[in-house]
């Protein structure tokens, strides 16, 4: 089966390439550095040429309102439009937990919407709607920054790991579509605030966090249960202080696998026997699934 991982050269999408392709799957890793561009159309029919499943990990490069609502609308409408006519039977999206109670936030507004237009379109879809990521704590960090002061709700979200993410999303991509929502979530569920400041910590980041209920996360005022899932959720395994132990985004970065796991590309392909996926753009390596 081919599928083409739209934004397969990043966090998420790098990780999914190689599980897919551990799998035998024919897989496309697609971004602009390939010549294929959502926004433009660019390279959009070459690279869905006989694929049965498309994974949209796009994300927009600006977070100002209107930049993150053109990205969305014209990716998804320019990708939906390519895959119905290329024939693809399943649409899978990678969106955000509580995309719809934060609507105050343009960025939220702009994941909304590229939702609904995978809802109106013809074909099959799965959304996936994950929890933040371990990976983005710095990110809130410095986009909740006051001088040497982080100001951050004490709300509880259930964070997870990037390698789960990218396992729950190969998972839905060889699966059947379920032309609907499903929700995942890490193993705890921390305060925002909390989170945060063990990762400054691990980090020997002295700044403080000092938890303010009425601080927004990206533009918009949080409530308990702004950031967890609102139902049924598949709940993943990795907690945060094991994530901090092995990851390269802190000082204990992690420096190798003892259980016998396949680290990167070249492991891949002494496993399997071949040249490894369609990468199209660059050599590269990818990223350790932990």
């Amino acid at each position: 089966m081919k599928l083409v991982v739209i934004g397969g050269t990043g966090l998420i999408g790098s990780k999914v390439v190689q599980l897919l392709w551990a799998e035998g799957h024919e897989v496309v890793a697609a971004s602009p550095a390939s010549g294929v561009n959502t926004l433009t159309g660019e390279g959009l029919e070459e690279a869905l040429a006989g694929a049965s499943v498309v994974v949209d990990l796009t994300n927009s490069p600006s977070f100002e309102d209107a930049a993150v609502l053109h990205f969305f609308q014209t990716s998804g409408r320019n990708l939906l439009s390519a895959e119905a006519i290329a024939g693809v039977k399943h649409h899978v999206v990678l969106s955000v937990v509580g995309t719809d109670r934060m609507l105050e936030s343009g960025y939220f507004r702009a994941k909304f919407a590229q939702e609904n237009l995978v809802k109106a379109s013809d074909v099959s879809y799965t959304i996936i709607r994950a929890t933040q990521f371990y990976e983005f704590a710095g990110g809130i960090a410095k986009a909740s920054a006051r001088g040497e002061t982080i100001h951050l709700s004490p709300v509880h979200l259930q964070p997870i790991a990037s390698n789960d993410i990218a396992r729950a999303v190969a998972e839905v991509a060889t699966g059947h579509p379920v032309n609907g929502t499903i929700e995942v979530a890490g193993p705890e569920r921390i305060g925002l605030d909390e989170l945060v400041r063990r990762y400054l910590r691990a980090n020997h980041d002295p700044r403080e966090v000092v938890t303010d209920p009425g601080a927004r996360y990206f533009g918009a005022l949080l409530r308990e249960g702004s950031l967890t899932p609102a139902g049924t959720a598949k709940i993943c395994t990795t907690k945060f202080d094991e994530w901090l132990e092995r990851s390269q985004f802190t000082e204990k970065a992690f420096r190798g696998r003892s259980d016998g796991a396949l680290t990167d590309a070249r492991d891949l392909r002494r496993s399997r026997g071949s040249a490894g996926p369609d990468l199209r753009f660059q050599a590269r390596e990818f990223p350790r699934i932990a």
